[in-house]
């Protein structure tokens, strides 16, 4: 792979790092601005909500401009943000810069993983992009724990501080060794980009992308809970198994990728259908602590693979530009998804306990199992057209699914 995919993952990780750390370090700032946690939480429900807003949007602002250039100066304000973060006064300040490298979030996700796919080539994009969103994985696995323990050894600034060193090295490392990757100005054009939204098949590929995001976060949403309340383990058994969870899961991602490159429209439904399978394990065997270790392992393996099945899954075949538009998409796609099935699952959990949650999941990826089954003549029309096909008379029809 070329060592370019290798320096966006680590943007990647920066990035991510720099949305999730907070977390950890919430208790901190409720102690050092004295303002409850809930308004603490704004600092990152405010950051995802401007995520899932802006993406489209920024995305074509953006649609001109060199993409290594546009990753560059996404870092470069991740950069900035951080250190905004790392001297803010009090909350006001802390929130601005906070918010303010959310609008540029998703343009590089679209951007990157777009990029990644054309230096890997067909054959080999979903491999590259997995490599990227390894940087995701790692980050959700060791982001939280990492900015926590600098917080506990310095300042809770010092978190900042060392998002924004890694979001620098990732900035020099673009910059120097990233090829040049121009526009066709024409082909990125918003309006040709806003003709893409008439196609009725990608907004079917949209709905399953959602639906999946919404089946994996019914439960996974309520995991720690469900480890307390079912399985009866203690706080630090469930910490260490969140982080097994995750270990696995970075490893599992590796594997999708692979698989992926392989048969899109066949994995994905193996994909779906074991993680139903682990949901039902987990459901009759979630009182039993040996066998929740095991399950756990498995379903964190299973799991993160997931991000990378409903991405390629809707990207599978769309040529760039139109790519960094669907991709742009994405994250928007994906927050309303997680917030579907939190939403559902804690709906769950009120009326009928948290061991029920499980069946909430299970209905919502079977579901998008089924719309796995929708290509011949209706997948195959127009999602791997370009723009500038959108723009004839009668699109070219082309499969999503293979």
């Amino acid at each position: 792979m070329n060592k370019s995919i290798y320096i966006m993952a680590l943007g990647a990780f920066g990035i991510i790092t720099t949305e999730f750390g907070v977390i950890g370090i919430l208790p901190d700032l409720v102690k050092e601005f004295h303002i409850s946690i809930d308004t603490a939480g704004w600092l990152l429900s405010a950051f995802a909500l401007t995520v899932a807003l802006a993406g489209p949007f920024t995305n074509m602002l953006t649609a001109r401009l060199n993409r290594k250039f546009v990753m560059c100066l996404v870092l470069g304000i991740f950069v900035i943000s951080n250190l905004l973060s790392a001297v803010a006064p009090n909350f006001t300040v802390l929130m601005i810069a906070r918010i303010l490298p959310a609008f540029l979030h998703p343009v590089f996700w679209a951007v990157s993983m777009t990029a990644a796919a054309k230096q890997a080539g067909p054959k080999d994009a979903p491999k590259a992009i997995s490599i990227v969103m390894a940087g995701l994985s790692v980050a959700t696995v060791l982001g939280v724990p990492l900015t926590t323990y600098m917080a506990d050894l310095f300042s809770w600034r010092a978190s900042f501080i060392g998002s924004a060193v890694v979001n620098l090295l990732a900035f020099g490392a673009l910059t120097l060794f990233a090829p040049s990757m121009p526009v066709n100005d024409e082909q990125a054009s918003p309006k040709s980009q806003l003709q893409l939204l008439r196609n009725v098949h990608l907004w079917v590929k949209l709905l399953a992308s959602t639906i999946i995001l919404a089946g994996m976060f019914a439960t996974y949403g309520y995991l720690a809970e469900y480890l307390d309340k079912v399985s009866r383990m203690s706080g630090a058994q469930i910490s260490i198994m969140l982080l097994v969870f995750g270990g696995t899961g970075i490893a599992g991602n590796w594997l999708m990728g692979i698989a992926l490159s392989k048969n899109v429209t066949l994995t994905v439904r193996l994909f779906l259908l074991s993680l139903v399978a682990t949901h039902i394990l987990a459901y009759q065997f979630g009182g039993y602590f040996i066998p929740m270790v095991v399950i756990l392992s498995v379903w964190g393996f299973i799991h993160t693979g997931g991000f990378l099945a409903a991405n390629i899954q809707l990207t599978h075949g769309i040529e760039e530009p139109a790519l960094d538009f669907v991709n742009s998409l994405l994250p928007s796609f994906f927050n309303a998804g997680i917030t579907l099935g939190t939403l559902l699952g804690g709906f769950v959990i009120a009326h009928y306990g948290i061991h029920q949650v499980i069946w909430m999941t299970v209905p919502l990826l079977l579901l998008a199992f089924s719309m796995s089954f929708i290509k011949s003549n209706v997948g195959q029309k127009a999602t791997s057209t370009t723009i500038e096909e959108l723009q004839e008379p009668e699109p070219v029809q082309v499969a999503i699914c293979e």
